[in-house]
C-alpha cells in the first residue's frame, strides 16, 4: 500500500482517473452499435474514437506524468468534442468529468511544497508605515 501511495503521490493521479472515467462512461452510454456506426460513416466513428482517445490520454497522463500538458491539452479537446459526437457528451457526465481531470493534470506541479495557511501570512506581514513626501503638492509642476 505504501508503494502505491509512493506511485500515486508522483503523478497527477486524479485527474488522469477522472479523464479516464470520462471517456469510459462516455463509451458505456454509446447507443449505437457497431455495425450502425460503420454504416452511418465517420460521424458516428468519432462517437467512439473521441473516448477511446480520452481514455488513452487519462492513462498517459498516468504511466507518463512528463508529458502531462500536452496530454491533458489533448483530453480537453477530446472531451469538448464529445459533445457533438457522442450524446451530448455521455449527458454531460462524461464531458464535465474529462474537462475537470484535464484540468487537474494540467494544473499539477511536480516537487511542490506543501502550502501554508493562510493565517500563517497575516502573522508574517508587517505594517506599512505612511510615506512622507518631501515636497509640497503645490510644488510638483514648477522648476
Amino acid at each position: 500500500m505504501a508503494a502505491f501511495r509512493r506511485w500515486r503521490a508522483d503523478r497527477p493521479f486524479l485527474g488522469g482517473l477522472l479523464l479516464t472515467l470520462g471517456g469510459a462512461e462516455i463509451l458505456l452510454t454509446q447507443k449505437a452499435s457497431l455495425k450502425v456506426v460503420m454504416h452511418i460513416g465517420m460521424q458516428g466513428l468519432a462517437g467512439y474514437l473521441l473516448p477511446v482517445l480520452m481514455v488513452i490520454c487519462g492513462l498517459l497522463i498516468l504511466f507518463n506524468p512528463a508529458q502531462r500538458l500536452f496530454y491533458s491539452i489533448l483530453g480537453v479537446l477530446f472531451s469538448l468534442g464529445s459533445w457533438i459526437t457522442s450524446n451530448l457528451g455521455g449527458f454531460l457526465i462524461g464531458l464535465l468529468l474529462g474537462v475537470v481531470g484535464s484540468c487537474l493534470a494540467f494544473g499539477w506541479l511536480p516537487d511542490q511544497e506543501p502550502r501554508r495557511p493562510r493565517k500563517w501570512f497575516r502573522r508574517d506581514r508587517t505594517r506599512a508605515k505612511p510615506v512622507r513626501l518631501t515636497r509640497s503638492v503645490e510644488s510638483v509642476g514648477r522648476p
